[in-house]
């Protein structure tokens, strides 16, 4: 019992800093608690986490392994891990870790592709953050479905690693409620750069029209100037719908848009364009791919 008393003060001490930001602090401390009790799973997840937030994967992996093999039931390490393992592309582990939670993928050590549905994901929730729709291709890698702004430095059809905690909710096209994901990083570029296009459409039929363009195409396209709402932190961490009509109330057209088209090749843009025949007033790529 004398031993178990400064470890838990350290670890006590490396929460503290961790609430104050300091995470270098806490290592110190989570490693000095190691040094006393090299058995506690605790320490071992926590000094994983801060090791996953920061990109440290291998790191992340060893740690958070060792807190699975100390303590099996505990699910939050499993997930952690399978992360991990995800970002080191160690799919065998991972595939393993997710069939032992009970999901429905098969042992192997390929690159897991499936179809887990659509959810929203929050690129860069440290920053300026923005949530996009996405497909889930495995619990933690979503493929981008809507054009982010460039300044995320994310395009439509990017697979980006994301949490497995949830962080807020919205509402799908079907009125479905679907968790928000906070990506942790890009982990594979599409093929798609995005173009802005500042445009005038004097009518919804005339933007209509730019968008059957696109679409034949093939062509993804958003206008932001419908599309895009803004949120404050406390409502887009939770339910923005429950509470308050972000959208406002309804507003005459607005002639000047901003939409965004993806693309591999700025050709199409330019001759989908020149075909719309729209009074466009600056275009070009935002983000290349």
């Amino acid at each position: 019992m004398s031993a178990r008393r400064p470890a838990e003060d350290l670890i006590d001490e490396a929460g503290a800093l961790l609430d104050d930001g300091d995470d270098e602090g806490a290592l110190r401390k989570y490693f000095a608690a190691l040094e006393i009790d090299l058995t506690d799973s605790r320490v071992h997840y926590n000094i994983g986490l801060i090791y996953k937030y920061r990109g440290a994967w291998k790191d992340s992996f060893k740690y958070n392994r060792r807190a699975a093999e100390l303590a099996p039931d505990d699910e939050a390490a499993h997930w952690n891990l399978a992360i991990a393992a995800t970002a080191l592309r160690d799919w065998k582990t991972a595939r393993s870790v997710w069939n032992g939670l009970g999901m429905p993928i098969e042992p192997g050590d390929s690159p897991i592709e499936e179809n887990f549905g659509g959810t929203p994901v929050r690129l860069n929730p440290d920053g300026e953050a923005e949530v996009v729709w996405a497909r889930r291709v495995c619990p933690v890698r979503t493929r981008i479905e809507s054009i982010p702004f460039s300044s995320s430095g994310i395009a439509f059809g990017d697979v980006v690693l994301n949490d497995g905690a949830p962080v807020g909710h919205r509402l799908d096209q079907n009125g479905k409620e679907r968790p928000v994901f906070n990506m942790l990083e890009l982990f594979e570029p599409g093929p798609f750069s995005t173009y802005v296009i500042e445009a005038i459409a004097e009518d919804e039929a005339a933007l209509t029209r730019l968008e059957m363009l696109c679409d034949a195409r093939k062509l993804p396209v958003e206008d932001w100037a419908a599309s895009v709402t803004t949120l404050c932190k406390a409502c887009s961490e939770g339910r923005p719908y429950e509470d308050h009509e972000h959208g406002g109330s309804a507003s005459p057209w607005r002639r000047e848009r901003l939409i965004a088209i993806a693309a591999s090749d700025g050709n199409d843009v330019e001759a989908v364009l020149k075909e719309w025949g729209g009074e466009v007033m600056d275009w070009g790529v935002a983000l290349e791919r």
